[in-house]
């Protein structure tokens, strides 16, 4: 694993300190998991050139899915006022 050195004003380090201590981190392994999330590790070189496509078992079938099923519909319940007013008479 490389190590890097790196120069930031005061208030910016006080300020590091201070979120990893909050998480119960090293103000290094605090900054090398924004640098990880920030950079992304991504796909290794030659993923996809090596993955897709390259499936050599026997052909893949999408089975029936049935019929499509209907719900009720989200939201809120409508409320017929003329129905409440004549019912609290």
């Amino acid at each position: 694993m490389a190590q890097l050195h790196v120069y930031v004003p005061d208030d910016i380090s006080e300020k590091a300190h201070g979120l990893a201590e909050k998480e119960g981190l090293t103000v290094s392994g605090f900054l090398a998991r924004i640098l990880v999330r920030e950079l992304g590790q991504g796909w290794p070189d030659g993923y996809f050139e090596d993955v897709v496509g390259s499936w050599r078992g026997e052909t893949l079938v999408r089975g029936p899915q049935g019929e499509l099923e209907e719900r009720l519909a989200l939201g809120r319940p409508t409320v017929d006022h003329q129905a409440t007013e004549s019912s609290s008479r």
